[in-house]
């Protein structure tokens, strides 16, 4: 599971790798849950991309507060659609990508975590595959929400070695550069062929 991150610090990688041309001012680059970072989603009229605000942590419209994005931050593929917390996104297609320079997971190999930090091997951004979804709070202010969708990696080459030796081994879901729009653009009936491993020899890890 992923429950810390580093957004893409350069504007300019952000604009070109992405193909956005707006930046939010005021998210943070190193995230947490509950921290407001961005996400990219289809404009309303499908013709192009947008980044914009939200907190990490998926906040459904029925949360009477922001605290459920403590537990949210990430959906497991095999239950998106059935968990309250995520199937309406899921069901209405609110597919985003979250751009990220890399993330962070604990290597218990030695007996103790250490934070280790993966990142794609040729220095790009990654593209991680989410959904988010609108709340209205009690003063009728909207504020967004994502999720990073995860899938099982106990056999993943690099993955498996991360979290306790008990647990099961989970990754998020990098997507290539070639398929931010297809994705983005999924029936809801193909969004699960995008629900793929990222090649272990295309990341490289290492502790802070």
């Amino acid at each position: 599971m992923c429950s810390h991150y580093e957004s893409v610090k350069d504007k300019e990688t952000l604009k070109s790798h992405f193909s956005i041309d707006n930046i939010p001012d005021d998210v943070k680059e190193d995230l947490w849950p509950g921290y407001l970072g961005s996400f990219i989603r289809k404009t309303e009229d499908a013709t192009s991309r947008e980044l914009l605000p939200g907190s990490f942590g998926l906040i459904p419209h029925w949360a009477t507060d922001t605290k459920i994005a403590r537990h949210t931050y990430n959906a497991r593929s095999e239950t998106v659609a059935e968990k309250p917390s995520y199937r309406d996104a899921w069901r209405l297609g609110r597919r985003c990508i979250i751009p990220a320079d890399a993330f962070y997971e604990p290597d218990w190999r030695s007996g103790k975590a250490i934070q280790t930090r993966i990142s794609r091997a040729d220095g790009k951004p990654m593209g991680i595959a989410g959904l988010w979804t609108g709340w209205k709070s009690p003063d009728g202010d909207i504020l967004r929400s994502y999720t990073m969708l995860t899938i099982n990696a106990d056999m993943h080459p690099l993955k498996c070695l991360f979290h306790k030796p008990t647990d099961e081994k989970r990754m998020v879901v990098i997507l290539p550069d070639d398929q931010y729009d297809d994705w983005m653009n999924a029936g809801v009936d193909d969004c699960r062929e995008f629900l793929r491993e990222y090649p272990a020899d295309m990341l490289v890890a290492g502790p802070t």
